[in-house]
Protein backbone atom coordinates (compact mmCIF):
# COMPACT_ATOMS: atom_id res chain seq x y z
CA UNK A 1 0.00 0.00 0.00
CA UNK A 2 2.85 2.52 0.67
CA UNK A 3 4.28 1.79 -2.62
CA UNK A 4 0.95 2.64 -4.16
CA UNK A 5 0.57 5.76 -2.13
CA UNK A 6 3.80 7.25 -3.27
CA UNK A 7 3.35 6.51 -6.82
CA UNK A 8 0.18 8.23 -6.85
CA UNK A 9 1.31 11.11 -4.99
CA UNK A 10 4.29 11.29 -7.36
CA UNK A 11 1.89 11.51 -10.42
CA UNK A 12 -0.18 14.25 -8.39
CA UNK A 13 2.65 16.55 -7.33
CA UNK A 14 3.81 16.43 -11.45
CA UNK A 15 0.29 17.12 -12.64
CA UNK A 16 0.45 20.53 -14.46
CA UNK A 17 -1.36 23.78 -13.70
CA UNK A 18 -2.35 26.11 -15.84
CA UNK A 19 -3.19 29.90 -16.68
CA UNK A 20 -6.40 28.85 -19.01
CA UNK A 21 -8.77 26.52 -17.70
CA UNK A 22 -10.99 24.08 -19.09
CA UNK A 23 -13.39 22.71 -17.18
CA UNK A 24 -14.66 20.06 -19.07
CA UNK A 25 -16.68 18.59 -17.12
CA UNK A 26 -19.13 21.44 -16.00
CA UNK A 27 -18.72 24.23 -19.07
CA UNK A 28 -22.48 23.82 -18.95
CA UNK A 29 -22.51 25.72 -15.61
CA UNK A 30 -20.57 29.33 -17.37
CA UNK A 31 -22.35 31.72 -19.08
CA UNK A 32 -22.18 30.61 -23.18
CA UNK A 33 -19.88 28.40 -22.23
CA UNK A 34 -17.49 31.34 -21.88
CA UNK A 35 -14.30 30.61 -19.43
CA UNK A 36 -13.05 33.63 -17.73
CA UNK A 37 -9.31 34.93 -18.35
CA UNK A 38 -7.51 35.31 -15.12
CA UNK A 39 -3.48 36.25 -14.86
CA UNK A 40 -3.20 33.63 -11.90
CA UNK A 41 -2.09 30.09 -12.63
CA UNK A 42 -4.23 27.36 -10.74
CA UNK A 43 -6.29 24.50 -11.36
CA UNK A 44 -9.89 23.74 -12.52
CA UNK A 45 -12.27 21.87 -10.23
CA UNK A 46 -15.55 20.24 -11.14
CA UNK A 47 -18.36 19.71 -8.72
CA UNK A 48 -22.12 18.58 -8.56
CA UNK A 49 -23.60 21.89 -8.21
CA UNK A 50 -20.11 24.80 -8.81
CA UNK A 51 -16.95 25.01 -10.14
CA UNK A 52 -13.91 26.42 -8.85
CA UNK A 53 -10.41 27.71 -10.06
CA UNK A 54 -8.20 27.09 -7.53
CA UNK A 55 -4.93 28.83 -6.70
CA UNK A 56 -2.33 25.73 -5.59
CA UNK A 57 0.19 28.59 -4.29
CA UNK A 58 -2.45 30.73 -2.22
CA UNK A 59 -4.66 27.55 -1.04
CA UNK A 60 -7.69 28.92 -1.63
CA UNK A 61 -10.04 29.40 -4.67
CA UNK A 62 -9.40 32.32 -7.27
CA UNK A 63 -12.93 32.13 -8.24
CA UNK A 64 -16.08 30.03 -7.61
CA UNK A 65 -19.09 29.89 -10.38
CA UNK A 66 -22.37 28.52 -9.49
CA UNK A 67 -25.90 28.87 -11.31
CA UNK A 68 -29.12 29.58 -9.23
CA UNK A 69 -32.57 29.96 -10.00
CA UNK A 70 -36.03 29.75 -8.15
CA UNK A 71 -36.26 26.04 -8.36
CA UNK A 72 -32.56 25.28 -7.03
CA UNK A 73 -33.23 27.26 -3.78
CA UNK A 74 -37.04 26.81 -2.46
CA UNK A 75 -38.71 23.39 -1.72
CA UNK A 76 -37.32 20.92 0.51
CA UNK A 77 -33.21 21.91 1.53
CA UNK A 78 -30.66 19.74 2.38
CA UNK A 79 -29.25 19.59 6.08
CA UNK A 80 -26.26 21.71 6.19
CA UNK A 81 -23.21 19.07 6.85
CA UNK A 82 -20.71 20.69 8.90
CA UNK A 83 -18.37 18.05 7.71
CA UNK A 84 -15.55 20.16 6.14
CA UNK A 85 -12.89 17.63 4.38
CA UNK A 86 -9.21 18.05 2.66
CA UNK A 87 -9.56 17.71 -1.49
CA UNK A 88 -8.49 14.56 -2.67
CA UNK A 89 -7.42 15.93 -6.15
CA UNK A 90 -4.95 18.21 -5.51
CA UNK A 91 -1.82 17.25 -4.74
CA UNK A 92 -0.62 16.96 -1.08
CA UNK A 93 1.90 20.02 -1.53
CA UNK A 94 -1.15 21.92 -2.68
CA UNK A 95 -4.17 21.84 -0.48
CA UNK A 96 -5.19 23.33 2.30
CA UNK A 97 -5.46 20.85 5.16
CA UNK A 98 -7.74 21.14 8.42
CA UNK A 99 -4.80 21.59 10.47
CA UNK A 100 -4.01 25.23 8.70
CA UNK A 101 -7.05 26.80 10.24
CA UNK A 102 -5.89 25.69 13.86
CA UNK A 103 -6.12 28.19 16.43
CA UNK A 104 -5.49 30.79 13.33
CA UNK A 105 -8.49 33.08 14.41
CA UNK A 106 -10.10 32.92 11.24
CA UNK A 107 -12.89 30.67 9.98
CA UNK A 108 -13.38 28.43 6.71
CA UNK A 109 -15.28 30.75 4.77
CA UNK A 110 -17.24 28.80 2.04
CA UNK A 111 -16.76 30.49 -1.74
CA UNK A 112 -19.75 28.76 -3.11
CA UNK A 113 -22.30 28.46 0.14
CA UNK A 114 -23.56 25.54 1.91
CA UNK A 115 -26.90 27.58 1.93
CA UNK A 116 -27.21 27.52 -2.28
CA UNK A 117 -26.90 23.79 -2.27
CA UNK A 118 -29.60 21.96 -3.61
CA UNK A 119 -29.17 18.24 -2.50
CA UNK A 120 -27.00 16.26 0.26
CA UNK A 121 -24.70 15.26 -2.63
CA UNK A 122 -23.87 19.38 -3.30
CA UNK A 123 -23.96 20.23 0.24
CA UNK A 124 -21.47 17.67 0.86
CA UNK A 125 -19.29 18.73 -1.43
CA UNK A 126 -19.21 22.09 -0.43
CA UNK A 127 -17.26 21.49 2.43
CA UNK A 128 -14.40 20.79 0.74
CA UNK A 129 -11.16 22.67 1.86
CA UNK A 130 -10.68 23.99 -1.76
CA UNK A 131 -13.94 25.91 -1.45
CA UNK A 132 -12.61 27.64 1.19
CA UNK A 133 -10.58 30.99 2.07
CA UNK A 134 -9.87 32.42 5.71
CA UNK A 135 -12.46 34.73 6.39
CA UNK A 136 -12.40 36.87 9.49
CA UNK A 137 -15.00 35.06 11.76
CA UNK A 138 -17.46 37.81 12.70
CA UNK A 139 -17.12 39.32 8.87
CA UNK A 140 -18.12 35.53 7.68
CA UNK A 141 -20.94 35.10 10.07
CA UNK A 142 -22.32 38.67 10.51
CA UNK A 143 -22.09 41.05 6.96
CA UNK A 144 -21.00 38.22 4.55
CA UNK A 145 -23.74 36.16 5.16
CA UNK A 146 -26.66 38.56 6.43
CA UNK A 147 -25.82 41.01 3.74
CA UNK A 148 -24.31 39.67 0.81
CA UNK A 149 -25.18 35.68 0.78
CA UNK A 150 -28.61 35.85 1.75
CA UNK A 151 -29.94 38.78 -0.88
CA UNK A 152 -28.11 36.74 -3.69
CA UNK A 153 -30.72 34.45 -3.10
CA UNK A 154 -33.27 36.23 -2.22
CA UNK A 155 -32.98 37.90 -5.84
CA UNK A 156 -32.54 34.44 -7.32
CA UNK A 157 -35.97 33.42 -5.60
CA UNK A 158 -37.55 36.28 -7.15
CA UNK A 159 -36.93 36.30 -10.57
CA UNK A 160 -37.97 33.63 -13.24
CA UNK A 161 -35.10 32.60 -14.98
CA UNK A 162 -31.43 31.96 -13.43
CA UNK A 163 -28.50 33.82 -12.33
CA UNK A 164 -24.53 33.39 -12.62
CA UNK A 165 -23.23 34.20 -9.15
CA UNK A 166 -18.85 34.25 -8.87
CA UNK A 167 -17.04 34.46 -5.46
CA UNK A 168 -13.66 34.88 -5.15
CA UNK A 169 -10.58 37.15 -2.71
CA UNK A 170 -7.82 39.07 -3.75
CA UNK A 171 -5.06 40.32 -1.76
CA UNK A 172 -2.21 39.05 0.69
CA UNK A 173 -2.84 40.12 4.67
CA UNK A 174 -0.27 37.34 5.73
CA UNK A 175 -1.08 33.33 6.01
CA UNK A 176 -2.20 30.61 8.40
CA UNK A 177 -0.86 27.22 9.23
CA UNK A 178 2.32 25.33 7.98
CA UNK A 179 0.70 25.41 4.47
CA UNK A 180 0.73 29.08 4.79
CA UNK A 181 -2.93 29.60 3.14
CA UNK A 182 -3.39 32.89 2.23
CA UNK A 183 -5.53 35.61 3.75
CA UNK A 184 -7.27 37.74 1.49
CA UNK A 185 -7.69 41.64 1.99
CA UNK A 186 -10.55 41.78 0.22
CA UNK A 187 -13.78 39.17 -0.97
CA UNK A 188 -16.34 39.61 -4.01
CA UNK A 189 -19.28 38.37 -5.20
CA UNK A 190 -20.38 39.13 -8.96
CA UNK A 191 -24.15 38.63 -9.66
CA UNK A 192 -24.68 38.17 -13.57
CA UNK A 193 -28.62 38.36 -15.06
CA UNK A 194 -28.79 37.32 -18.12
CA UNK A 195 -32.50 38.12 -18.78
CA UNK A 196 -31.56 41.71 -18.00
CA UNK A 197 -27.78 41.58 -19.64
CA UNK A 198 -26.61 43.24 -16.05
CA UNK A 199 -24.21 42.36 -13.49
CA UNK A 200 -22.82 43.82 -9.63
CA UNK A 201 -20.25 42.83 -7.39
CA UNK A 202 -20.40 43.24 -3.76
CA UNK A 203 -16.65 44.33 -2.83
CA UNK A 204 -16.16 43.79 1.17
CA UNK A 205 -13.33 43.87 3.24
CA UNK A 206 -11.99 41.03 5.26
CA UNK A 207 -11.79 42.25 8.32
CA UNK A 208 -14.44 41.62 11.39
CA UNK A 209 -15.28 45.67 11.40
CA UNK A 210 -16.01 46.21 7.53
CA UNK A 211 -18.53 48.00 6.45
CA UNK A 212 -21.00 47.22 4.04
CA UNK A 213 -20.47 49.39 0.61
CA UNK A 214 -22.81 49.84 -2.34
CA UNK A 215 -21.90 47.48 -5.04
CA UNK A 216 -19.74 48.06 -7.64
CA UNK A 217 -19.74 48.00 -11.34
CA UNK A 218 -18.52 44.85 -13.21
CA UNK A 219 -16.15 47.04 -14.93
CA UNK A 220 -14.38 48.21 -11.42
CA UNK A 221 -14.48 44.54 -10.23
CA UNK A 222 -12.47 43.42 -13.18
CA UNK A 223 -9.68 46.50 -12.37
CA UNK A 224 -9.97 45.23 -9.28
CA UNK A 225 -9.44 41.56 -9.63
CA UNK A 226 -7.65 41.22 -13.22
CA UNK A 227 -9.87 38.59 -14.07
CA UNK A 228 -12.23 38.82 -17.43
CA UNK A 229 -14.99 37.11 -16.48
CA UNK A 230 -16.38 37.20 -19.85
CA UNK A 231 -20.16 38.50 -19.48
CA UNK A 232 -21.48 39.95 -22.59
CA UNK A 233 -21.62 43.46 -20.84
CA UNK A 234 -20.16 46.53 -22.43
CA UNK A 235 -16.51 46.70 -20.92
CA UNK A 236 -14.62 50.72 -20.42
CA UNK A 237 -11.97 48.90 -18.82
CA UNK A 238 -10.04 45.58 -19.53
CA UNK A 239 -8.59 42.76 -17.44
CA UNK A 240 -4.86 42.39 -16.83
CA UNK A 241 -3.87 39.74 -19.57
CA UNK A 242 -3.15 36.19 -18.70
CA UNK A 243 0.02 34.56 -18.13
CA UNK A 244 2.16 33.53 -21.01
CA UNK A 245 1.79 29.78 -21.04
CA UNK A 246 0.19 27.32 -23.68
CA UNK A 247 -2.94 25.53 -23.26
CA UNK A 248 -2.23 22.11 -22.27
CA UNK A 249 -3.98 18.92 -22.09
CA UNK A 250 -4.25 18.82 -18.11
CA UNK A 251 -7.77 17.21 -17.24
CA UNK A 252 -6.67 15.23 -14.08
CA UNK A 253 -7.99 17.07 -11.54
CA UNK A 254 -11.16 17.26 -12.89
CA UNK A 255 -14.37 14.59 -11.95
CA UNK A 256 -16.78 13.47 -9.96
CA UNK A 257 -15.65 13.12 -6.31
CA UNK A 258 -17.67 13.08 -3.32
CA UNK A 259 -17.20 12.53 0.52
CA UNK A 260 -18.53 9.61 2.76
CA UNK A 261 -18.30 10.13 6.61
CA UNK A 262 -18.01 7.90 9.09
CA UNK A 263 -18.74 9.26 12.75
CA UNK A 264 -18.64 5.07 13.49
CA UNK A 265 -18.46 1.77 11.84
CA UNK A 266 -21.42 2.02 9.50
CA UNK A 267 -22.25 -1.03 7.61
CA UNK A 268 -25.02 -0.43 5.40
CA UNK A 269 -23.04 2.86 4.05
CA UNK A 270 -19.95 0.87 3.35
CA UNK A 271 -22.09 -1.50 1.15
CA UNK A 272 -23.87 0.93 -0.63
CA UNK A 273 -20.15 2.55 -1.64
CA UNK A 274 -18.83 -1.23 -2.29
CA UNK A 275 -21.86 -2.00 -4.60
CA UNK A 276 -20.91 1.04 -6.55
CA UNK A 277 -17.40 -0.35 -6.78
CA UNK A 278 -18.47 -3.60 -8.18
CA UNK A 279 -20.64 -1.99 -10.53
CA UNK A 280 -17.42 -0.27 -12.05
CA UNK A 281 -18.69 3.36 -10.78
CA UNK A 282 -15.69 4.10 -9.04
CA UNK A 283 -12.24 4.42 -9.78
CA UNK A 284 -10.58 5.27 -6.62
CA UNK A 285 -10.84 5.96 -2.69
CA UNK A 286 -8.92 7.69 -0.24
CA UNK A 287 -9.79 7.66 3.59
CA UNK A 288 -8.62 10.40 5.74
CA UNK A 289 -8.42 10.21 9.26
CA UNK A 290 -7.21 11.83 12.20
CA UNK A 291 -7.50 10.26 15.71
CA UNK A 292 -9.31 7.34 14.68
CA UNK A 293 -7.32 5.39 12.69
CA UNK A 294 -8.84 2.14 13.96
CA UNK A 295 -12.09 2.65 12.28
CA UNK A 296 -9.96 4.18 9.31
CA UNK A 297 -8.53 1.00 8.97
CA UNK A 298 -12.02 -0.81 8.99
CA UNK A 299 -13.24 1.05 6.78
CA UNK A 300 -10.28 0.26 4.04
CA UNK A 301 -10.07 -3.16 4.78
CA UNK A 302 -13.85 -3.79 4.26
CA UNK A 303 -13.03 -2.35 1.10
CA UNK A 304 -10.30 -4.32 -0.30
CA UNK A 305 -11.54 -7.59 1.21
CA UNK A 306 -14.12 -7.43 -1.04
CA UNK A 307 -13.07 -5.65 -4.41
CA UNK A 308 -9.99 -4.87 -6.23
CA UNK A 309 -10.19 -0.98 -5.66
CA UNK A 310 -6.74 -0.10 -3.33
CA UNK A 311 -7.18 2.37 -0.49
CA UNK A 312 -5.17 5.12 0.37
CA UNK A 313 -4.89 6.60 3.93
CA UNK A 314 -3.94 9.80 4.84
CA UNK A 315 -3.60 11.33 8.26
CA UNK A 316 -5.44 14.90 8.44
CA UNK A 317 -5.60 17.06 11.31
CA UNK A 318 -8.49 19.49 11.52
CA UNK A 319 -8.91 22.33 13.96
CA UNK A 320 -9.45 21.72 17.48
CA UNK A 321 -12.13 24.01 18.85
CA UNK A 322 -15.17 23.20 21.02
CA UNK A 323 -17.23 23.42 17.47
CA UNK A 324 -14.95 21.28 15.63
CA UNK A 325 -13.86 18.64 17.93
CA UNK A 326 -15.83 15.86 16.57
CA UNK A 327 -14.05 16.09 13.26
CA UNK A 328 -10.79 14.35 15.17
CA UNK A 329 -12.47 11.25 15.80
CA UNK A 330 -14.58 11.03 11.80
CA UNK A 331 -13.13 9.37 9.01
CA UNK A 332 -13.72 10.53 5.45
CA UNK A 333 -14.11 8.29 2.32
CA UNK A 334 -13.34 10.52 -0.53
CA UNK A 335 -14.73 8.63 -4.16
CA UNK A 336 -14.07 8.99 -6.93
CA UNK A 337 -16.68 8.31 -9.54
CA UNK A 338 -16.31 7.64 -13.14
Amino acid sequence: MRSIRKLLFAVLLLAPISAFALFDDCKDLFPGQEIPTSPQMGRDLCFDSFAIYYSPQDKKPIYTLEKLSRNSLTGQRPRRSNQFYEEARLPIAERAQLSDYRGSGFDRGHNAPAGDMSTDRSMAQSFSLANMMPQARQNNQGIWAKNVEEPTRLYAKRIPGEIYVYTGSVGNAGSIGRGRVTIPTHLYKLVYDPAKNSAWAYWIENTNEANMMPPISYQELIQKTGIDFHLPISQKTTATKPIDVKPNAYKAMIGTWYPLFFDQYDLAKLNGLITQIKEGKVTSVQIQYDRNLGLAQKVASQIQSQTSIQTILIHSSPPESLETQYEQDRVTAIVNLK
